[in-house]
């Protein structure tokens, strides 16, 4: 199996997510269009007020669906998104990232009465090739909320002053897939997580291990310029 770390950006870095509905919107396409059947009419089976969904909603479909993807862990941050994904058919991560961007994108410039490019360019799929970015990525996708937290924004460097506040960051973030590998059901029909279990073990307790030992290897190429 191939894992890839898939990230893009507002383009000229600008907010793309504005509020509540809109994490919300992204998740639900990331549900909703990891699918083989083409992307249509997405819109009718989102609502507005989903804010406070919970992806176990849509578990309960009767819609057969032939998902595409794994997605083993997200992050959405205010003008950015990361994903680690795997492909489940060929071809279904290029498919799969053009739905979700074409998808979110048109959701956006409706819901904002705009127009053009929501991205900026080629989204970035990264093959995980060492196994120390295998063992690293995970906790680096679920840490980028961190950057929110004033005792804890050099946390790439190791310099988590309040370790505190990043700990409840991490525990109340839910724009995530942090709280569903800690046993909190958040958006549990996203993600897969039987794999990254069975190779990193505990992720909540690996994770919390990061605030003693910043030991992260070089994700210069991880990271969005």
């Amino acid at each position: 199996m191939e894992l890839y770390h898939v990230l893009n950006r507002g383009v000229d870095k600008r907010t793309i997510f504005m509020r509540s509905a809109d994490y919300a919107r992204f998740v639900h396409d990331m549900y909703e269009f990891n699918d083989s059947k083409p992307a249509k009419n997405a819109s009718r089976s989102f609502d507005p007020s989903m804010s406070d969904f919970s992806m176990s909603d849509f578990a309960n479909r009767s819609l057969e669906r032939k998902r595409i993807v794994d997605i083993h862990g997200w992050c959405l941050m205010k003008n950015h998104y990361h994903l680690l994904v795997s492909e489940r058919v060929e071809g279904g991560l290029t498919l799969f990232i053009r739905k979700l961007n074409v998808g979110y994108a048109n959701y956006f410039n409706d819901a904002y009465k705009r127009s053009g490019a929501l991205f900026q360019g080629r989204t970035k799929k990264i093959q995980i090739a060492s196994d120390a970015h295998f063992l690293h990525m995970l906790h680096y996708i679920h840490l980028n909320p961190l950057d929110y937290v004033a005792g804890a924004k050099s946390w790439r460097a190791g310099g988590i002053s309040d370790v505190r506040a990043a700990r409840a960051q991490l525990q109340k973030y839910r724009w995530s897939s942090y709280l569903d590998y800690c046993g909190k059901k958040n958006f549990p029909s996203v993600i897969t997580t039987d794999f990254m279990r069975s190779s990193l073990g505990d992720i909540e307790r690996k994770t919390m291990e990061y605030f003693g030992k910043m030991d992260l290897p070089d994700m210069k190429h991880y990271v969005l310029e």
